[in-house]
C-alpha cells in the first residue's frame, strides 16, 4: 500500500492520512494496519489522564520538550470531546502546543470521541500503532476526564500518569478507585495554588490505602506552565520503565493488553456481523419493539440475535 510505504519513509502527510482512515473506520485502514504491524513495538507509551482543567495539555507540552532535549522523537494523541455536529475535536491541543507543532521530531494529533462502533479505545490503539511504525520513540496519549472511555484508553499505555490540581479537595475525592488502580505516577499540577500540600497528602493517603502493587506510585508537584517539576516527572517515568523491565513486567503487561485488544476486535467483528444480518430482515428492530413492550428481555433477545449468525 502506497501510504504505508510513504509512512515508513517518514512522510508526515501519509501518517496524517492513515490516522484519518482509522478515525473514519475506512476499509483501507485494516489493510494498512496489517502491513504496518511488523514495524511496531519500538515506542514507549505514556498515558495522561485526569479531571478537566488540571493542566494536562501544558504538562504534555513541557514533557515533550524534555524528551526532545534528550533527542527522542515524540507522538502526541490528544483525545478531545467532539462537536455533536461535525464530530471534530474541539479543544485544539495543537494550538496549545504550537511551539512543538513545527518540530519535525514531533507529531501531534487530536482525536474526537466520535463513538463509532468498536469504541474510541480501539481506534486510539490503532493510531498508537501508526505513530509507533512511524518511528516515534515516545507516544503520549492525553485524555480529557476520567470516564470509562478514558480509563480504557490509558490502559493501552506502559506508564499511566494521573494529573489533578489543588482545590478544596473536591478534585482529589473525585478520583475514582479505578483511576487509582491504573495510575503509576500521580501529579498535583498548579502546585503554586492554595491547598497544594493538602492535595499531595490526600493523594498519598489514598494511594497507601488502595495500592496492591510492588511499585509504589509517587506523588509529584508540578507547575507545568512554568516548566517546574517536569524534569522530575520525566525521571519518574524513566524509573517506572526501569522497574517494569527489571521485574519482567513490561512484556507481560503488553501481552495482557494484546489479549484484551484481540477480544475487543473479535467482539467488534461479531457484533457488526450480527447487526448486518439482523437488519436485513428487520429482526433487530422487531426485537427492540418486543423489549420495549415488555414481551421479551434483553438477554433473550441477544440469544436470538446470536442464532442469526448460525
Amino acid at each position: 500500500m502506497e501510504l504505508v510505504e510513504r509512512l515508513l519513509e517518514k512522510d508526515k502527510r501519509a501518517c496524517a492520512r492513515l490516522i484519518t482512515l482509522v478515525e473514519n473506520d475506512a476499509p483501507e485502514a485494516k489493510q494498512a494496519l496489517r502491513e504496518l504491524y511488523p514495524y511496531t513495538g519500538g515506542a514507549y507509551i505514556i498515558g495522561v489522564t485526569g479531571p478537566p482543567g488540571a493542566g494536562k495539555s501544558s504538562l504534555v507540552d513541557k514533557l515533550t520538550q524534555v524528551y526532545r532535549e534528550q533527542d527522542k522523537t515524540v507522538g502526541v494523541i490528544a483525545v478531545d470531546p467532539s462537536s455533536p455536529f461535525t464530530g471534530g475535536a474541539l479543544l485544539g491541543d495543537r494550538i496549545r502546543m504550537q511551539d512543538r507543532a513545527t518540530d519535525p521530531g514531533v507529531f501531534i494529533r487530536s482525536m474526537g470521541t466520535r463513538g463509532h462502533m468498536g469504541g474510541l479505545a480501539l481506534s486510539t490503539k490503532d493510531v498508537i500503532k501508526i505513530l509507533d511504525a512511524f518511528g516515534k520513540d515516545i507516544i503520549i496519549v492525553e485524555t480529557v476526564g476520567t470516564g470509562q472511555d478514558e480509563v480504557d484508553i490509558v490502559k493501552a499505555a506502559d506508564t499511566v500518569i494521573v494529573v489533578t490540581m489543588p482545590s478544596m479537595g473536591d478534585d482529589i475525592q473525585a478520583i475514582k478507585a479505578g483511576i487509582l488502580e491504573i495510575g503509576d505516577i500521580f501529579v498535583v499540577n498548579k502546585a503554586d495554588l492554595d491547598y497544594a500540600d493538602r492535595a499531595v497528602m490526600e493523594l498519598e493517603m489514598m494511594i497507601e490505602l488502595n495500592s496492591q502493587k510492588k511499585w509504589h506510585p509517587p506523588v509529584l508537584r508540578t507547575q507545568a506552565n512554568m516548566g517546574e517539576g517536569i524534569a522530575e516527572l520525566a525521571k519518574a517515568i524513566q524509573n517506572h520503565r526501569e522497574y517494569l523491565e527489571k521485574e519482567d513486567l513490561l512484556e507481560e503487561n503488553r501481552r495482557r493488553k494484546v489479549e484484551i485488544e484481540l477480544l475487543e476486535v473479535l467482539n467488534q467483528y461479531i457484533v457488526k456481523e450480527i447487526l448486518e444480518k439482523a437488519r436485513k430482515t428487520d429482526e433487530f428492530d422487531n426485537l427492540v419493539t418486543c423489549i420495549v413492550q415488555r414481551e421479551m428481555d434483553c438477554y433473550t433477545a441477544a440469544e436470538k440475535l446470536l442464532q442469526v449468525r448460525t
